[in-house]
């Protein structure tokens, strides 16, 4: 199986001028915790499934101790006044053959049902975590930037701070620019290190398009696990503290 491979699994929805927000794995994890949530929060309908030898040559374990696929799944929901296309999943592809073939048949798929426009999803790596993170934004065209940039904080101005996007969430915007599909990307500043997850990026992100898109979502359960994550954070930071006191004592280290 070279290319990607969709499978469908409900009837054929009435997407003409839906919007699409990408976000799968990456800087932070930022793009995938928006759209799990807005899938979560919606509940959303899932629409089709991607699959190819692109993905990684490994599979995950469910809450019921069996073994699962990974997956990259479309969903839709009717948002108040906004179609909305959630494509969200568990990996990226492993390769840019892979990477491209991914994006040219969402857009396939895009094209096909006559959506509107494309928001994609990343995180923008510092050295440190950022207590009050910034969204930056950046797109194929002038226009929408301006538009999802007005009423908000956003700054679109990326140039020297932005590197290169990674990806679908930055192949995405440059493929779609080809098809004439104005698309635009939400990047979150977050901590860089693999293991953060980039919950305060997030929810920085899903105000904006909470505002711009009139979603209706709720954020509580967010701040619920933010508050969680910032607690453990603190405590495991103390607990490095009474480490190195020990440490610079001369006490012996065990490990076990």
């Amino acid at each position: 199986m070279d290319g990607w491979a969709i499978e469908s699994f409900s009837k054929k929805q009435d997407l003409n001028g839906s919007i699409l927000v990408a976000g799968l794995p990456g800087i932070g994890n930022v793009g995938k915790i928006v759209t799990d949530f807005l899938v979560d929060e919606l509940k959303a309908q899932k629409i089709c499934e991607f699959s190819s030898y692109h993905m990684p040559h490994s599979i995950f374990i469910n809450q019921d101790n069996l073994v699962v696929m990974p997956k990259i799944t479309l969903y839709y929901k009717q948002a108040k006044k906004t179609k909305l296309l959630i494509f969200t999943g568990d990996t990226q592809p492993i390769d840019e053959v892979g990477c491209y073939g991914l994006c040219d048949s969402l857009l396939d798929f895009f094209v096909q049902n006559k959506g509107k426009e494309i928001i994609t999803l990343g995180g923008i790596g510092l050295n440190n975590i950022p207590k009050d993170p910034k969204v930056y934004c950046t797109g194929n065209d002038s226009e929408i930037i301006a538009r999802y940039k007005k009423g908000t904080e956003m700054n679109d101005k990326v140039y020297g701070v932005v590197g290169p996007i990674i990806g679908v969430s930055g192949l995405l915007l440059g493929l779609s620019g080809n098809r004439k599909i104005k698309a635009i990307s939400l990047l979150s500043e977050t901590f860089g290190h693999p293991m953060f997850l980039g919950l305060k990026g997030a929810r920085e992100i899903l105000k904006v398009l909470d505002k711009k898109l009139t979603l209706g979502v709720n954020l509580n359960n967010l701040e619920k696990e933010i508050s969680t994550m910032e607690s453990r954070m603190k405590v495991t930071d103390e607990l490095g503290k009474v480490g190195k006191k020990k440490k610079d004592k001369g006490d012996v280290s065990y490990i076990g």
